[in-house]
């Protein structure tokens, strides 16, 4: 198909305005086709620009359009004298593009997970609202608690569908090493592409402040994320409770 001849606006009702979708922007819907797809996997080299060029029967210039926009996104990784990759939550500087927590002072490094729970559960109302399920659909519910140099720093309440993480278990969370969507990604086939997040300041009820061991009433910073993959499909609920006493959130504005 050659997608300049296409239609991807649909038909225009009567009196309304055709919608028109620039060439580039098609050729990049078709490539994020074949990521949803699993054309190409997290961290494999995909096909030239001149390739993709070829197979779209477009301007390698529209091609590289596509890719700028989709590596802008994360979607994709491009390394020099290398090629273009798919992107990877395995990859080191993935590790931090979620965790916004960073450190006062030092470098920013990987926290020591403690897992305190994991089970399935009937998803409570505002969870299966936020996920887009059903009121009462299987969830996989995870609490963790996150330790910088053994200071507790952050505590987690993750929501996941249940059709989509089955077998997801306590054992399997400790004895994976790496990052948490990289697990997601290569044993599940979710791949977290982009999130939502709604952050306030609260205060340690009695529960929390045991666990991150401090006085009941501590200032905590408390982050709501809603992660989705590809095609807007909402994947992941996580709720943190950040102490900042030695961190700060930081997010990079452009």
């Amino acid at each position: 198909m050659n997608p300049a001849s296409s239609n991807p606006g649909g038909d225009a009702s009567p009196g309304a305005s055709p919608t028109f979708s620039p060439l580039y922007q098609q050729i990049k819907a078709l490539i994020t086709q074949s990521l949803q797809s699993g054309e190409w996997k997290p961290g494999e080299l995909m096909p030239s620009e001149v390739e993709l060029a070829s197979r779209f029967k477009v301007s390698q210039g529209t091609v590289r359009k596509a890719i700028d926009e989709l590596a802008a996104e994360n979607l994709v990784l491009r390394r020099q004298g290398k090629g273009t990759f798919v992107a990877t939550h395995h990859e080191e500087r993935a590790h931090f593009r979620f965790l916004r927590l960073m450190p006062d002072e030092g470098v920013p490094h990987q926290a020591d997970n403690r897992i305190l729970e994991v089970k399935r559960i009937r998803a409570p109302a505002e969870v299966a609202r936020l996920l887009e399920l059903k009121s009462g659909d299987a969830v996989v519910y995870v609490k963790r608690l996150m330790a910088f140099d053994g200071a507790p720093t952050i505590l987690e309440e993750l929501w996941l569908p249940g059709q989509l993480f089955k077998g997801l278990t306590a054992e399997r969370l400790v004895e994976y090493k790496g990052p948490m969507y990289g697990l997601f990604e290569s044993e599940f086939g979710t791949r977290m592409i982009r999130a939502t997040e709604k952050i306030k300041a609260v205060a340690a009820d009695a529960g929390t402040a045991q666990l991150l061991a401090v006085p009941e009433g501590t200032p905590l910073l408390v982050a709501e994320r809603v992660s989705f993959t590809y095609g807007d499909k909402a994947v992941e609920l996580r709720r943190g409770m950040y102490l900042t006493a030695h961190h700060h959130y930081l997010s990079e504005l452009s």
